[in-house]
């Protein structure tokens, strides 16, 4: 008899234990090669921590420049292949994980701003429209290259200047792709819904992600 703990509960179960036909598989990712999450943001370590993977970060200076006739989607993953091609000649028995995030309005491309002011004309763009948050992968593994990338739909309320004002004086977004966070105060108080994947708005989408990930177990 086996105990999985989940939070406060403790359920007890043996191997035959099931629910219809469906079987416990504990851990699918737990055989993988060691993975190098090549990002410093805190949102996707996160991601992967809630994903249950084992994972280690290693950071390289990389140039984000993209040649100026890519769509969206290929902007993203353009940059997360070319992060991750910065580990090729060093790295061959881990796996490297990158991604790049974007966001895509009335064709304009937002990355990250450059200060609180620029921050404030983003998110000023965004307010009352619908935006596309796109976010590029690439898993270099053994020197192939699996690149992928998904696509939600952001439909913000009208935000007030001073609601703007606020959120980006005290959450100072400057590291985030379009100048906010789905999870954070402005996310929360004025997104009505989105069409596609939350964690994709986060930074990784994590269920295509597991996807291509199990395929290496």
């Amino acid at each position: 008899m086996k105990k999985l703990i989940a939070g406060d509960l403790n359920y007890d179960f043996s191997p035959k234990d099931s629910f219809g036909d469906l079987r416990f598989t504990i851990l699918p990712l737990k055989n993988l090669p060691k993975i190098i999450l090549a990002s410093k943001s805190p949102r996707r370590q996160e991601l992967l921590r809630l994903m249950d993977v084992d994972f280690r970060i290693v950071l390289k200076d990389v140039d984000e420049s993209y040649p100026e006739h890519l769509s969206p989607q290929e902007i993203a993953v353009y940059i997360a292949e070319k992060k991750a091609k910065a580990f090729d000649e060093s790295i061959n028995d881990e796996i490297i994980l990158t991604a790049d995030t974007i966001v895509s309005i009335e064709g304009h491309i937002l990355g990250k701003p450059e200060s609180k002011e620029h921050a404030k004309e983003m998110l000023a763009m965004l307010s009352g429209k619908v935006h596309q948050v796109i976010t590029g992968v690439c898993i270099l593994y053994k020197h192939q290259y699996n690149l992928f990338h998904d696509i939600s739909e952001v439909f913000f309320r009208k935000l007030t200047a001073d609601e703007i004002s606020f959120y980006v004086e005290k959450y100072e977004p400057l590291d985030k792709a379009g100048a906010y966070g789905i999870q954070e105060w402005v996310g929360l108080t004025g997104i009505q819904k989105i069409n596609g994947s939350y964690t994709n708005v986060v930074g990784l989408p994590t269920e295509k992600l597991y996807q291509q990930l199990i395929r290496l177990v």
